[in-house]
């Protein structure tokens, strides 16, 4: 098991796990690392508008560029545009600092590797090895020897350049969104500056909330996770739809012009469904997780669509889609990943790609943007102290056994550790409301019992 690592890169409360000396240290092991691959790694960093994120890229940089790797600073960036960009400039290794949805005290360092993919597993169990077997005094190679830093504004403006040039040329059109009024939630995060820009340049309106960050208002009840604001504008404004980001933007969820939401799985759904009627969704599938509506599955199968689960994870999402050489893959939760296109979630790609369906349909947003009936399902995260300790209690497990045995074949149990936090995460499902809730009280009365 990893100590540092979780399903989405490092995470944690800047200034106390992340710390610069951590930073510092952890920077040397992923050179170390490079090392075995090449003699002069280059790196591309970026990160997104937490006040902690220019403290924690200036400690990577110095540990970095200390065992002689060459690292371009971007600024803040998306982080799928490091993704992309990392590949098409053959960097060894792109460094994202964001802690994605989280709070703006908490910040995360992600790593992508050349191929624009998230590190595998192994990789990081390797650099934490490094990380731990790092003594003091530290050994430096000689000053010849020590890595060059720069700062590229150039690479933002390529990805943005790169995003124009996808919808201009799915339309076959300059300003494909001439006249038409999106609302949009920035989340005060790293799509504050290109989602405004992006949709400019192709002609929409764009009302704007939440596009003014300050190094602490990322995610401030704004964003991907308090859809409500969203709404709100959407109704206020008198859009024909709105999208709102995570902090990273590597996420995107919608709601339609009556401020009815749209999920990730509502737009996989959407975008398989039309591509499987064109005869292009080739093979017939859909990636999702463990979490995805168990109505799109019925709605995809009706259509003889596969729908292949995966656990909780864009990492894990992305594999499989490798693996099954899926054309789309996601979460509910709005990472959406388009093989053909990028290698892993990106929320302006999937706002591009929604936009583009939506252009195709000629019919208000709200026509198209719910293709299945959904099953009555509730999340519920609980904060423990052991996020491991369910797995082997009697309590919780025969509590479990109640619930799969109530659910046969009428809904679905979903209990995992938080990959990000000290927390579980428990999803019920099922075809009632009532039996959601019943199932939901047992589980947690159950759970609780974990601190006593």
């Amino acid at each position: 098991m990893k100590r540092y690592f979780g399903t989405d890169g490092i995470r944690g409360v800047a200034n106390e796990l992340l710390t610069p000396e951590f930073a510092l240290r952890l920077g040397r092991a992923i050179a170390l690392y490079l090392h075995e691959q090449s003699p002069t790694p280059r790196i591309l960093i970026g990160r997104d508008t937490r006040r902690s994120g220019a403290m924690l890229e200036a400690a990577l940089i110095s540990g970095l560029c200390a065992m002689g790797a060459h690292v371009t600073s971007a600024g803040v960036l998306p982080t799928p545009a490091i993704a992309y960009l990392v590949r098409e400039g053959h960097y060894d290794l792109g460094i994202v600092l964001s802690a994605s949805h989280n709070p703006a005290q908490d910040n995360g360092i992600k790593l992508i590797g050349s191929d624009g993919y998230k590190f595998p597993d192994e990789a990081e169990r390797t650099i934490e090895t490094l990380l731990e077997e790092t003594c003091e005094p530290f050994s430096y190679p000689p000053a010849s020897a020590i890595g060059l830093w720069r700062y590229d504004e150039r690479e933002g403006e390529q990805y943005l350049l790169h995003l124009l040039h996808l919808m201009r040329e799915w339309t076959g059109e300059r300003e494909p969104l001439q006249g038409i009024h999106i609302a949009v939630d920035c989340a005060n995060g790293a799509a504050s500056h290109y989602a405004p820009a992006l949709l400019s340049e192709l002609g929409a309106r764009v009302s704007l909330f939440a596009c003014e960050p300050d190094g602490d208002n990322i995610n401030a009840g704004c964003g991907s996770t308090h859809l409500e604001n969203l709404q709100q504008a959407v109704l206020q404004s008198g859009a024909e739809l709105g999208v709102a980001f995570d902090g990273d933007a590597d996420r995107a969820l919608f709601c339609d012009e009556n401020a009815d939401p749209a999920d990730g799985d509502c737009i996989m759904t959407l975008w398989a469904l039309r591509r499987h009627a064109q005869g292009t969704l080739n093979p017939p599938l859909v990636v999702a997780t463990e979490m995805s509506n168990l109505g799109m599955e019925r709605r995809l199968q009706a259509e003889g669509i596969q729908l292949i689960r995966t656990r909780v994870g864009d990492r894990y999402v992305a594999e499989a889609m490798c693996q099954h050489h899926a054309l789309i893959g996601g979460e509910q939760s709005g990472h959406i990943i388009f093989r053909e296109v990028a290698t892993t979630g990106d929320g302006l790609i999937t706002m591009l790609q929604t936009l583009y369906l939506y252009l195709q349909s000629d019919q208000p947003f709200s026509e198209i943007a719910h293709p299945f009936e959904p099953f009555p399902q509730r999340l519920v995260s609980i904060a423990v102290r052991d996020k491991h300790a369910w797995r082997d209690h009697p309590t919780v497990q025969a509590a479990m056994e109640q619930v799969q045995m109530m659910l046969n074949g009428r809904g679905r149990l979903n209990i995992r550790a938080s990959g990000t936090e000290s927390a579980i995460r428990v999803m019920v499902e099922a075809e009632t409301v009532e039996l959601v809730d019943e199932c939901l009280h047992l589980l947690l009365t159950a759970l609780r019992t974990l601190e006593n």
